[in-house]
Order: structure tokens, then sequence, then C-alpha cells
């Protein structure tokens, strides 16, 4: 997946938007979902990498497993992990992508979840 790939599939989820929000990070890109962030990226940086929610106790199974996903960088470790794109398959990756989104949503307000659930 390159970083042109992860931001088609970030904005293919129902309702999602892109932002470059943090001046002192001008090259980061966010996605959100509802006004909340539910992946973070530099989509020039090299290798590319995403920073993605996780319930917690997947997260730590997830490092464990994979060295190529580390908790999340100036994130909550606890709830964020980083993941480094090129080096896992793209299927695992549009899987996190998709997990942090479907966390984030299960977060929002449900007068919010239900507007997502008709688009």
């Amino acid at each position: 997946m390159n970083p042109r790939g992860l931001t088609a599939y970030c904005l293919g989820l129902n309702g999602a938007s892109e932002d470059v929000p943090f001046s002192r990070y001008p090259g980061l890109t966010v996605y959100k979902v509802g006004g909340k962030i539910f992946a973070f990226c530099a989509l020039d940086e090299r290798p590319l990498k995403v920073s993605l929610k996780c319930d917690p106790e997947e997260a730590i199974r997830l490092r464990e497993a994979h060295p190529e996903i580390v908790p999340g960088w100036h994130l909550n470790k606890r709830h964020w992990n980083t993941v480094t794109v090129g080096a896992l398959p793209a299927r695992m990756v549009r899987e996190l992508i998709e997990d942090s989104y479907d966390l984030v949503v299960a977060g929002l307000p449900k007068a919010e979840r239900l507007r997502l659930d008709r688009s």
C-alpha cells in the first residue's frame, strides 16, 4: 500500500474526511469520522507509517506478533499503534484501519452513528 492507496482507503470509509490540522506538523495528515481521528499519517515519510486506534489488549497482541507494529508515536500507547505500512500485507493494513475506524464510530453519539448508517 502506498500513500495514495492509504488515503483512498481511509476516505472510502463512510463519513471519513481528511485534514492537516497541526501547524507544528504540516506534513501530518489525519483521517476523521464524526470529527474524531481514526488515523494519523505523514504521507511523505519513508517508510510509510500510519498510527491507528486499537483495543488495548489487541494492541499488545499485535505488537508481540509483528515487529512492524509498535506503540503509537507521540500518542497514548495503550490505545494507539504505529504501523509500518509496506512491511505488512495490504489486507492486514486495511483491516487495522477498519478496526480503528470502527472503534471511533462506536464512541460517537448515537445520533451520529445512525446518520453514518443511513449514508
